[in-house]
């Protein structure tokens, strides 16, 4: 099969891509190893501060509508088994698809935190407890114990309560190797504080303020409520751990720990539930960008390939956007979509007007503005150090070329 572009992923990104691309008149196939489009998209459904529901299902049904109108062809249930400079994909089904620009937006997977019993039927990550409940209308558990803190726990709690669910509480990360900073009540505080401005009171969103001081997160954490802060129908936690999941056949209970403010654990006891979701937050997925220049950057969620402003790696009209590049949310994998499919349309020579690229380019940083939930803390600190890895290595590239000129 031949195309001019070819996009791994049907998410937010891909299929913005695509329709960016296609609009303009490009031939596009894109493939995805789902039986429909939509990706992460599929389970999102939150509310927004002053825009109302974000629902993710018609957000991916409206962007797969758009691409099939403008002429993509959606290739699901495919795997994508490599992928070769020229642009040749390979399929798991012996298909290839040849293609003089390729897109790369495989998005981004959960990072598991290895706890006792945390193989035990019931135990479930985040994500898949939001799309069965969102998606698939399948409520994962009646009484459910959530582990981790982040924008995802907190958001995919909420959902299960409005499900139906009991959702005992939100708590921290065991400490282990696996876990990090997860386990540590002042860093978890300190995340918190950075989201107050989504509190729904002028109070909350002061208290947010005063906890980015250290002496008063270490005070709040020393009088933490014994049993947690009410929080849209359930507790959050910062004072207590799951250290282990038990039961004989599936899950039956979970062994929470009372943590002091440095996160060593202390007395424990036992709380019935059926389910437990595991949030340990997500890392980008970089099976077929090996071949770029990358990088490991903490700040972004993991190792990340370097990319232009306009989206392209090191590696000649391959392209790379969304959650591949740095957890972000949805609205701006969408625009760095639009933003590579827009420069690909501009160098196949059907889009025209020399501001597009610039207008889709200014997208990206509005929609990063305007985002209402950060994943990542230091997300700014991260995508920093990545323009100017970037920076260093286009300035490499020069300083080569210069040398070879002379020889």
């Amino acid at each position: 099969m031949i195309s001019d572009v070819v996009v791994i992923g049907a998410g937010p990104a891909g299929l913005s891509a695509a329709v960016a691309a296609a609009e303009a008149g490009a031939k596009v196939v894109v493939i995805d190893e789902n039986p429909r489009p939509g990706g992460k998209l599929l389970g999102q459904l939150h509310e927004e501060p002053g825009t109302g529901w974000w629902i993710g299902a018609d957000v991916s049904k409206a962007l797969a509508k758009r691409a099939t109108d403008a002429g993509v062809q959606i290739l699901t249930n495919r795997q994508v088994w490599n992928i070769t400079p020229g642009w040749e994909v390979f399929l798991d089904n012996g298909e290839t698809v040849c293609a003089r620009y390729a897109v790369v937006a495989t998005g981004a997977a959960e990072r598991p935190i290895p706890l006792p019993g945390w193989s035990l039927p019931g135990v479930m990550a985040i994500g898949a407890a939001q799309t069965l409940t969102n998606y698939y209308r399948v409520r994962p558990g009646d009484r459910i114990a959530v582990v981790g803190v982040d924008p995802l726990s907190l958001t995919v709690a909420h959902e299960l309560s409005m499900a139906g669910a009991d959702v005992v509480g939100i708590y921290l990360a065991p400490r282990n190797v696996f876990s990090g900073t997860l386990s540590d009540p002042d860093r978890n505080l300190q995340y918190l504080a950075g989201m107050s401005e989504l509190a729904p009171n002028a109070f909350l969103r002061w208290g947010g303020r005063l906890a980015a001081n250290r002496a008063f997160r270490n005070l709040a954490l020393t009088f933490y409520p014994k049993f947690g802060l009410p929080l849209m129908g359930t507790r959050l936690n910062l004072r207590k751990s799951i250290v282990a999941i038990g039961g004989n056949d599936r899950v039956q209970h979970v062994e929470i720990a009372t943590v002091d403010k440095d996160g060593n654990p202390g007395k424990t006891r036992i709380v019935d539930v059926d389910c437990v979701c595991i949030s340990g937050g997500l890392y980008p997925v970089q099976e077929l960008t090996k071949g770029s220049e990358m990088a490991k950057i903490d700040e972004l969620g993991g190792t990340v390939p370097l990319y232009s402003p306009e989206m392209e790696t090191s590696q000649e009209n391959l392209f790379v956007a969304g959650n591949v590049t740095g957890i972000e949310g949805a609205k701006i994998s969408m625009a760095q979509g639009t933003l590579a499919g827009t420069v690909i349309g501009s160098r196949l020579g059907l889009i025209h007007n020399p501001e597009a690229v610039d207008t889709a380019s200014a997208a990206v940083r509005a929609a990063r503005k305007s985002s209402a939930i950060t994943f990542m803390p230091d997300i700014e600190q991260g995508r920093q150090i990545a323009d100017d890895l970037w920076t260093q290595l286009e300035q490499g590239k020069t300083v080569a070329q210069k040398d070879e000129s002379f020889a």
